[in-house]
């Protein structure tokens, strides 16, 4: 087992109340759960993602932490959160990664692989 390892998974929702389809307004909900799968405990202290629309537009996000916070994760434990995202289409995804730092100064980033937002059902 890696003395590094964080695994992150995300759930995604349309949220057809706050939306206007009309207006080219996509709301989306989202929960993250992060994760340490590895032997040693750190700090998510960043993150970077990129979100891209249907029509290949692209939002860049970078912050401290994550809703205001920066989880610190021992072995085993793992941060729940849930935002949100605002597209121009119906379709679009999100990836990047959370930039995460060690109790020994070791610096690394945890992968977060593209999912979908989607405002029609998936079958």
């Amino acid at each position: 087992m890696s003395d590094y390892l964080i695994s992150v998974s995300a759930q995604s929702q349309y949220q057809p109340d706050q939306s206007a389809p009309e207006e080219q307004r996509y709301v989306f909900a989202y929960t993250i759960t992060i994760e340490n799968r590895g032997t040693k405990a750190a700090r998510l202290i960043d993150r970077h993602w990129i979100i891209t629309d249907a029509n290949g537009q692209v939002q860049e996000v970078h912050s401290q932490g994550v809703v205001g916070k920066q989880p610190y994760l021992q072995p085993g434990e793992s941060f729940r959160y849930a935002s949100g995202a605002i597209l121009a289409t119906p379709f679009g995804s999100i990836h990047g990664y959370y930039g995460m730092l060690g109790d020994d100064g070791t610096r690394f980033e945890a992968m977060i692989s593209a999912f979908s937002l989607t405002s029609r059902p998936l079958h």
